[in-house]
């Protein structure tokens, strides 16, 4: 009889688990998956994915305001909140079911409940005591909370999808990719957007040119920006609305408030103190190269690692493990270069080194730059301008870092990525014949 119940047994049914599961169901291992809320994780459920479609509609909204000067003439149609809430909520749904599928196509069993290890090779799960040969934690992250007074007026990334109407005011706390992206959505849609952020600078990890040149595009765009600044506390008024003390002494009020101030590794409850997995200063799971734990059947991948915290890292490091483990096939991952992307409005994408990362590394750089008005703006009448930088290692001629700002970005620096990490020089680029009239073309065009 097999010494376990399981030859893997994962904590977290979101994209890095799922993923290791699937590949070692595949290989013919014995896996179960324990998830304490819906199948799919935060990027399916209540992230990346949800937040992406309302990008969708706030983008019809603002190409809506220029209809007229593209030949649509008529009575300008009206936003409704709901329609657009339920519909991204059925699609949700609908991607659930579908990683609902593939689990039961796997012949993995889903536990419905939070999981605690309780030995080196036993997790408790929904009344059910189990072994597994390896555990894997994949519980993700959730929302920082702050400490601070009457926070429990405010909602985070969580509930943002959920709420009845559109707030005709909102004050977003924090500087990071969730803050600007809901501040840009909602802005569009036709909130009243005040971002509130504790120090001098948004968006820390992206090149500083690209971020100035954002705040400068928000700033036109109507949303308020208050740097340096920080929330003291909020009370509920007798209208309903939220007054908000400000730590320079100001006051706020406005219909919601919203948290956006990082996300934790989400350990709670897990009972990792108790079997030795050790943590780092920020609650994320430690591990090695093969995403191994202090406890050498135990595993991490994705957000509670607290190493790269998106949804194509913790997919590649779960595939990773259980290629490792069962399909002998050794997979090592290379956390150089990754590329990621703001989709605020207008989106911001970068992969490779920032000009301050660059120079502080001791890298004499070369820096390419375009800023050009695209053609659509330029059509619809608006002054909006896009931005692209290229870090050049002036001793080889290769391409260290890209960084873009403006429409498509994202889908522009996907495949600039590719380049980049087979070791294209800026030589590369300019011997290649632009695609005209693209956004793109300005990357081989870059002087």
């Amino acid at each position: 009889m097999p010494q376990f119940d399981y030859d893997l047994f994962v904590i977290g049914a979101g994209s890095g688990g799922i993923r290791a599961a699937r590949v070692a169901a595949a290989a013919g291992a014995r896996v179960a998956v324990a998830e304490v809320s819906r199948v799919g994780g935060t990027c399916v459920i209540r992230g990346c994915v949800p937040k992406k479609m309302f990008v969708y509609g706030a983008q019809f909204a603002k190409d809506g305001r220029y209809r007229e000067r593209l030949g649509w003439a008529g009575t300008e149609g009206t936003f409704d909140w709901q329609v657009l809430r339920d519909n991204v909520s059925a699609e949700v749904s609908r991607l659930e079911g579908l990683y609902r599928q593939t689990l039961f196509t796997h012949n993995i069993n889903l536990f419905r409940g939070g999981a605690r290890i309780v030995g080196p090779n036993a997790v408790d799960v929904a009344g059910s005591h189990l072994t597994a040969e390896k555990i894997l934690i994949a519980s993700g992250a959730k929302p920082t909370i702050p400490d601070v007074h009457g926070v429990e007026h405010g909602i985070t990334s969580n509930e943002i999808f959920e709420l009845e109407s559109l707030p005709r005011s909102i004050v977003i706390i924090g500087g990071g990719y969730i803050a600007i992206e809901f501040a840009g959505i909602l802005n569009s849609l036709g909130s009243e957007v005040t971002l509130l952020n504790r120090t001098h600078t948004i968006l820390r990890s992206y090149d500083a040119e690209l971020t100035a040149k954002l705040v400068d595009i928000y700033r036109a765009r109507g949303i308020k920006l208050l740097f340096s600044t920080s929330l003291v506390g909020a009370e509920r008024d007798v209208n309903g609305r939220i007054a908000m003390e400000l730590s320079n002494g100001d006051h706020l009020v406005a219909d919601a408030l919203m948290f956006a101030v990082g996300r934790s590794p989400n350990i709670t409850a897990l009972g990792l103190d108790e079997v030795g997995v050790a943590t780092g200063p920020n609650d994320g799971v430690t591990v090695d190269a093969e995403n191994r734990t202090s406890v050498a059947s135990i595993f991490a991948v994705g957000d509670v690692t607290d190493r790269i915290q998106l949804t194509p890292v913790a997919i590649r490091e779960g595939h990773a493990l259980a290629d490792r483990f069962f399909n002998n096939r050794p997979a090592d991952i290379d956390y150089t270069a990754v590329p990621s992307a703001v989709f605020s409005d207008p989106p911001l994408a970068s992969v490779g080194l920032s000009e301050a990362a660059a120079k502080a590394a001791g890298i004499e750089v070369d820096i390419f730059s375009s800023d050009f008005r695209p053609m659509k703006h330029a059509l619809q009448g608006s002054c909006e301008r896009a931005f692209y930088k290229m870090i050049v290692d002036r001793a080889s001629g290769a391409v260290i870092g890209l960084h873009l700002l403006g429409p498509e970005a994202p889908e522009i620096l996907q495949i600039a990525a590719v380049a980049m990490r087979a070791g294209a020089t800026k030589q590369h680029f300019d011997d290649t014949m632009a695609l005209h009239p693209t956004m793109a073309e300005e990357l081989v065009l870059l002087r």
